[in-house]
């Protein structure tokens, strides 16, 4: 057990992303599911992507255009964003301000694909 803030975490920059960090925040030996952080910079982004496995997510602070499927969001603070496994999503911090979000995945594999 323990309690930990999450500041305290080391951020690792997402690879192919623009202006984009992730924590995680879970023990390394977690059987069940993990727990992340993640920081898009203003103007940065993830691309248009898949995931063989499905995303809850709760943001924390900042606004951001997500998209699931066909379906384009305006996130903010408090909203909660579940990905359905398979489904494409992206996101933009288009609205002048820092987006940050945690993203809570299953410890099975996962295989990520780029859709353009």
């Amino acid at each position: 057990m323990y309690c930990k803030n999450s500041n305290d975490y080391q951020e690792n920059k997402l690879p192919k992303t623009e202006k984009t960090t992730m924590a995680v925040l879970s023990p390394e030996n977690e059987k069940d599911f993990i727990v992340r952080k993640v920081t898009i910079q203003q103007d940065g982004s993830i691309p248009n992507h898949t995931n063989e496995i499905h995303h809850q997510q709760y943001v924390l602070s900042g606004e951001a255009k997500v998209a699931v499927g066909d379906t384009v969001y305006h996130a903010k603070p408090g909203d909660f964003i579940y990905i359905p496994a398979g489904v494409k999503h992206y996101y933009e911090a288009c609205y002048g301000k820092e987006y940050q979000f945690l993203c809570m995945i299953t410890t099975k594999e996962d295989k990520i694909v780029l859709v353009s």
